[in-house]
């Protein structure tokens, strides 16, 4: 599948319903800790999904940044060789590519990020907004937000074990009201020295519902020297650019919108226009699966790969009825056969 994203016209009824000089304003290049990168368009952190090839893919389409799913740094540090190559590999043409830790404990972290280092990462991200029970309970994730003296440390472990500009993921606070992320903020890149802060402005209890304030994120950056890249509710064209300028911040960090969804890169960078044909949907999603299937092997491919088809399936608009063979696909041979199937039925017949 060819690299190179190509401007088509707008599919009959599709309308551009955004700013042409607020997607420019995402083209402008910026500086995150001393790295030159070329737009304002960064693909977020991805628990389970975030692996090289989703990077990849959100490169080719546009992204100026990547950052790598969640890493444990106790699991870079203790793990097996096979869990280090898979979450550490990174494709030559991914680059900058942030990878993203968390853990509790400053000298692992000092240990994980020089591992990170080692493989090739251009920026490192910690991660200290992840809502989730299991993740809190170590006292990693949103759990340092309420302690502001470990996570300084451990983000200047980090910078100290990598010597890579390091970022922090934050959100607010645990529960609405709380302002702890805020503060944390200040402090990490004043006594740690962090680069830059991604800042998803709702508190960890609402984990992703309830609407994003981007008046409390433009706060954040008014009151930072570093940059902030906003993230949180970017699920449409309307509402990046939105919380682009409403929040001030230096860039935007795509996340669910994006699943199946590479498009949302090129339409925000103005190098694509309208929604994908059936035919660059099945193209995509037959990338997505080869590239599976090399990095997982075959069998466990087929198995990761069943949370993907149905966001591909949302692109074609299908029914229920309609998805149900794809998504239920126990191989990725049986995926192939039921995704040609329909997306053959949803390709207009040649005059």
């Amino acid at each position: 599948m060819s690299s190179v994203l190509r401007k088509r016209p707008a599919l009959p009824g599709a309308q551009r319903r955004f700013n042409v000089s607020h997607v420019r304003s995402l083209t402008d290049t910026w500086t995150l800790g001393g790295l030159r990168l070329a737009n304002r368009v960064v693909l977020a952190p991805l628990a389970g999904i975030g692996n090289w090839f989703v990077r990849l893919q959100a490169k080719r389409h546009g992204a100026g940044l990547v950052v790598s799913e969640m890493v444990s740094s106790f699991g870079l540090v203790h793990g097996n060789e096979r869990t280090v190559r898979e979450f550490l590999r990174i494709h030559p043409e991914e680059h900058p590519v942030s990878m993203q830790l968390f853990g509790h404990d400053a000298a692992v972290m000092r240990e994980a990020a020089a591992i990170v280092a080692d493989a090739g990462a251009d920026v490192l991200d910690l991660n200290m907004g992840c809502p989730v029970r299991k993740v809190c309970r170590t006292g990693a994730g949103a759990a340092l937000l309420d302690d502001p003296d470990r996570a300084v440390a451990i983000a200047r472990a980090a910078g100290e074990g990598s010597g890579l500009p390091v970022t922090v993921k934050l959100r607010p606070g645990r529960e609405p009201g709380d302002r702890a992320g805020v503060e944390l903020a200040r402090r990490l890149v004043d006594d740690a020295g962090v680069a830059g802060i991604a800042f998803h402005p709702r508190h960890a209890s609402q984990q992703h519902s309830g609407a994003p304030d981007y008046l409390l994120a433009r706060e954040l950056v008014e009151a930072l020297p570093v940059p902030v890249i906003v993230s949180g509710g970017l699920s449409s064209d309307e509402r990046t650019l939105r919380a682009f300028e409403e929040s001030g911040a230096a860039a935007v960090m795509l996340a669910r919108g994006a699943l199946g969804n590479p498009w949302l890169f090129g339409r925000l960078l103005g190098t694509y226009e309208g929604e994908p044909t059936p035919h660059e949907v099945l193209e995509e999603l037959e990338w997505v699966i080869d590239c599976a299937e090399e990095h997982l092997g075959v069998e466990r491919a087929g198995r990761y790969l069943r949370k993907f088809y149905p966001w591909y399936s949302e692109r074609l608009q299908l029914t229920r009825r309609e998805r149900e063979p794809l998504v239920t696909a126990p191989t990725t041979a049986h995926a192939r056969e039921a995704w040609r199937s329909v997306a053959q039925a949803a390709m207009p017949v040649a005059a």
